[in-house]
């Protein structure tokens, strides 16, 4: 089973449904991540905020889950639209008043190599397995002034693993490859892939990086 098929999994799409967890990522070894589908279904919070002062343009929230970030953009009038490989989080963020669509960053996207900013929130740099692989999917999707926003893990951790979405109640997804990059070790990939570090800040214990692209990468790719 793919990822793309993993979230689409009835753990992931029931939490969603509801607005309420427990939801976790889990090793093989058993080790859980907790996954905040409560706060992914509120209002933006404050750091949420933080994020959104320092959109740009059109937006691209990549992995946008229920879609809060992309409907407090639409409230405020911008330009923003979100993906996301489950049906479900596409839905309720349509029902937010945003705009979404059900597609992998890997696929072909509306509007590639012309959005101003991206999002990777809420850990989301873990798509694939592979940090280094993801941002450098996205210097095809930014456009070349353009910006990438990333939630980094709060711990200094540089982790590839298998990993299968958990109820906690015995519901599971199938295995699908997931990372968790902390601050330096996300501005190192981001060296590799082309992009530099322009900004980093941290609210309550949620840390972030703003990436900008590289004049000279070419040679990286």
């Amino acid at each position: 089973m793919t990822a793309t098929t993993a979230w689409r999994a009835d753990p992931y799409d029931d939490a969603l449904r509801t607005g309420r967890g427990p939801l976790f990522l889990r090793r093989d070894d058993g080790w859980l991540l907790p996954l905040e589908v409560e706060r992914w279904c509120e209002a933006p919070d404050r750091a949420d905020r933080s994020v959104l002062d320092r959109c740009r343009g059109a937006v691209l929230d990549i992995g946008c889950g229920p879609g809060r970030l992309v409907a407090a953009l639409a409230a405020q009038g911008g330009r923003a639209m979100g993906i996301d490989i489950s049906p479900e989080a596409v839905a309720r963020t349509a029902g937010l008043g945003g705009t979404a669509l059900c597609r992998s960053v890997f696929d072909p996207l509306p509007a590639e190599g012309r959005w101003d900013t991206a999002l990777l929130i809420d850990g989301n740099i873990g798509i694939g397995g592979d940090p280094v692989a993801l941002l450098r999917r996205l210097r095809q999707v930014v456009s070349p002034t353009g910006t990438t926003l990333v939630e980094c893990a709060p711990a200094d951790v540089d982790e590839r693993c298998a990993v299968r979405v958990d109820d906690g109640r015995g519901g599971r997804g199938a295995r699908f490859p997931w990372a968790r990059v902390g601050v330096r070790a996300l501005a190192a990939h981001a060296g590799r892939a082309g992009w530099a570090v322009s900004e980093h800040w941290a609210l309550d214990g949620r840390p972030f990086i703003a990436l900008i692209r590289q004049a000279s990468s070419a040679s990286r790719r």
